[in-house]
C-alpha cells in the first residue's frame, strides 16, 4: 500500500525518523508540496498524510485510489471531511499531542510581559548591570503574577493544563466554558464571558475557531476588559480581530499580546502586530518541541497501524 506525506518538513526537519510508517507500506515522503504538485504526486496512494497542504473536494474526487487521510495536527480544517466521508475515506487527526508544549509556551510569553527576562539578558550584553552605580538595575516596570486575576476562554486539554499552572504561580483562575464547574480543576471558578473580560488582569484563548468564535476579541469585547489587560493567543489566528487589538496596544488599553498565531500565516509583512513593542509574538511554535512532535509521529503511525487493520483510531 502506497503511503504519500505531502508535507512533513514541519514535524520532522531531519532530528526524527519516519521508519516506523516506513514499515507499514511504501512510503514517499515530500518536504512540502504545492496546491498543482497534489495531484501527481499523490495520484497512486491509498493513504495521503498532510499537515497544513489542502485537500478539498476536488482533489478528493481526484484520487480514485484514497481509502485514508491523515492530517498530522490536531485541527482537520485543511480536510473536506464531508467529501472523503461520502467517498467512504477514513479521516484521522492527532489530538493532544501538544498539551504541555502549548500550555509551557502560554506562560513562557507571559512571563517575557511580567519578568522582561530576555531584555535583561540583552541589556546586559551590552554593559547595562557593569556600568551600574547600584547592585542591581532595571528600566522596565516588574509585575508578580500571584492573586492575579488570569481569565481563560475554552477549558480543553490545554485550557485546563494553562489553569493549573496558573493555580501553581497562586493566581486566581476564572474559566468560560461549556463544561460544568464541577469538571474543571479544583480552583478554578467557572464565570460568565461578560466577568472574565471586566475582571481578569491576564485573558489567555483556548477555544476551538467556529463561526461564532471568530473575531471573539475584538472592539466591543476589548471595551469589556480592564485598561492594562494582558491578552494572550495559542490558539488560532482568527479567534481575534487583529486590526482591533493593534489599536487597544497603540491606546494601552491592552498592555501586551502575546500570540504563537495569526489569522494569515506566514503573517503579511505590514501585520501591526509584528512591530508593536508591546507584542509578543513567536513563529507558531508552542507546539513543536521535540516531545511533542516524537508523540505527534508515534500517535501518526498508530493511527495508520490502526487503520491497516481494520480498526482506525481518532477518527473524525
Amino acid at each position: 500500500m502506497k503511503i504519500t506525506v505531502l508535507d512533513g518538513h514541519a514535524l520532522n526537519p531531519g532530528d526524527l525518523s519516519w521508519e516506523d510508517l516506513a514499515q507499514l507500506g511504501q512510503l514517499v515522503v515530500y518536504q512540502r508540496t504545492d496546491p498543482a504538485d497534489i495531484l501527481t504526486r499523490a495520484q497512486d496512494s491509498e493513504i495521503v498524510i498532510t499537515n497544513k497542504t489542502v485537500l478539498d473536494a476536488q482533489t478528493i474526487a481526484s484520487l480514485p485510489k484514497l481509502k485514508y487521510i491523515g492530517v498530522l495536527a490536531t485541527g482537520y480544517n485543511v480536510i473536506d471531511v464531508e467529501e472523503a466521508h461520502k467517498r467512504g475515506i477514513i479521516v484521522t487527526n492527532i489530538p493532544s499531542y501538544s498539551t504541555m508544549s502549548v500550555a509551557q509556551r502560554v506562560f513562557a510569553l507571559l512571563l517575557t510581559v511580567t519578568d522582561r527576562t530576555e531584555h535583561y539578558a540583552i541589556e546586559n550584553r551590552k554593559g547595562a548591570w557593569t556600568n551600574s552605580v547600584d547592585f542591581c538595575w532595571w528600566d522596565t516596570s516588574l509585575t508578580e503574577l500571584a492573586s492575579k486575576k488570569f481569565g481563560i476562554i475554552g477549558m480543553g486539554n490545554i485550557g485546563k493544563a494553562v489553569a493549573k499552572i496558573a493555580l501553581a504561580f497562586d493566581m486566581e483562575v476564572l474559566a468560560y466554558s461549556s463544561k460544568k464547574e464541577s469538571e474543571l480543576p479544583i480552583g478554578v471558578r467557572k464565570v460568565s464571558l461578560n466577568e472574565l473580560y471586566r475582571d481578569s488582569d491576564i485573558i489567555s484563548l483556548h477555544c476551538p475557531l467556529t463561526p461564532a468564535t471568530k473575531d471573539l476579541i475584538n472592539k466591543d469585547s476589548i471595551s469589556r476588559m480592564k485598561d492594562g489587560v494582558i491578552l494572550i493567543n495559542t490558539g488560532r489566528g482568527p479567534l481575534i480581530n487583529e486590526k482591533d487589538v493593534a489599536e487597544a496596544l497603540e491606546s494601552g488599553k491592552i498592555k501586551a499580546f502575546c500570540a504563537d498565531v495569526l489569522s494569515t500565516e506566514p503573517p503579511v509583512s505590514d501585520n501591526p502586530l509584528l512591530t508593536s513593542p508591546n507584542s509578543y509574538i513567536t513563529p507558531h511554535t508552542a507546539w513543536a518541541t521535540k516531545e511533542a512532535r516524537t508523540r505527534l509521529m508515534n500517535i501518526a503511525v498508530s493511527n495508520v497501524a490502526s487503520f491497516l487493520t481494520g480498526s482506525p483510531q481518532n477518527v473524525v
